[in-house]
């Protein structure tokens, strides 16, 4: 066998070793389809599309219930992908979910109605979306949990897209058991998620 011959055998192992290294490793949580968007999500009843990633988990029977009064909020929850908790402090039960509340002459569609434990209401402008938008954060037994909506005040029925997320204290975890998520990507994500809401009904 010729050295030419050699050459070419060892280069096609290499290349099949390569296309195996990355078929059967698996991407890290920060990784698992941040950017690209697959699949679309039509709610005619509600008037809008959102797009998501492959293997978040589609709810379309999600309620809200941590509010005063024992109200719910209805809407669309989008959870994350198993993978994306997997060997960090983030919670499988992270989400992005599109909620909504019948008009009312009584009140304004604001941040106000869909978070009551806020730090405050701000009005922001995002690729000429204004939104009104508030955060929240709560803490109990080692977990935290974040919120953020972004209320779109020109919709109606008033819709929201509300960011909760779930995870650990990471000093509570033995050294070099877990890492910690990556809070930019993720957000990230869901920002990536919210940009792709359509409204029908403007």
């Amino acid at each position: 066998m010729n050295t030419k011959s050699v050459v070419s055998i060892i280069l096609l192992i290499v290349v099949i070793a390569g296309i195996v290294f990355f078929v059967r490793t698996p991407a890290s949580p920060e990784e698992v389809q941040s950017n690209h968007l697959a699949h679309l999500y039509e709610n005619l009843e509600e008037g809008f599309t959102i797009e998501y990633p492959d293997g978040f988990i589609l709810d379309e029977s999600h309620q809200y219930r941590n509010l005063s009064g024992n109200r719910i909020i209805e809407g669309t929850r989008f959870t994350i992908p198993t993978a994306m908790a997997t060997g960090t402090n983030l919670s499988r039960d992270s989400y992005v979910s599109v909620e909504h509340l019948a008009p009312s002459t009584s009140r304004s569609c604001t941040a106000a109605d869909f978070l009551d434990y806020r730090t405050g209401t701000t009005t922001v402008t995002d690729l000429g979306v204004t939104y009104s938008v508030a955060s929240s954060s709560d803490a109990a037994a080692g977990n935290r949990y974040e919120e953020t909506v972004y209320v779109l005040p020109q919709s109606s029925p008033c819709l929201a897209v509300r960011y909760f997320i779930h995870y650990g204290v990471y000093e509570n975890y033995p050294e070099g058991s877990i890492r910690e998520f990556d809070t930019q990507a993720l957000i990230h994500t869901f920002d990536t998620i919210r940009r792709s809401l359509v409204l029908k009904n403007i």
